[in-house]
């Protein structure tokens, strides 16, 4: 029996070796499947936002000449326009904590979590 102890010991560390390299693999693995999720979800979102800022930045230019045309003077619309998203500026950044700082951060923990 003392005869086969120095060989199990010897397997048991050689096993605990191999254990430690598949952990450390795995949590390697894990790493990088929640990166390649981290960042596909933001190359897709970033490629939304872009294309929604074109949409919206042509809409903003219609309503512009449009109000400007209704006012009599074009530029008039323009100013409107920039007077109310200065308006809108202001109110965001009173709020830009509760709206989009907390639920982002949520967002991305969760995305990191699961």
């Amino acid at each position: 029996m003392m005869e086969n102890q120095p060989h199990t010991i010897g397997s048991l560390f050689e096993n605990a070796g191999s254990y430690l390299e598949t952990r450390l693999d795995l949590l390697k693995l894990k790493a990088i499947d929640k990166s390649s999720e981290a960042a596909s979800s933001i190359v897709s979102g970033l490629a939304t936002v872009i294309l929604a800022i074109f949409a919206i930045f042509f809409v903003n230019v219609g309503l512009a000449l449009w109000i400007g045309y209704l006012l009599g003077k074009s530029y008039l619309g323009f100013f409107v326009l920039a007077g109310f998203y200065i308006l809108l500026a202001v109110l965001l950044h009173f709020v830009k904590d509760s709206w989009i700082k907390k639920p982002v951060s949520t967002m991305i923990i969760k995305k990191m979590l699961n």
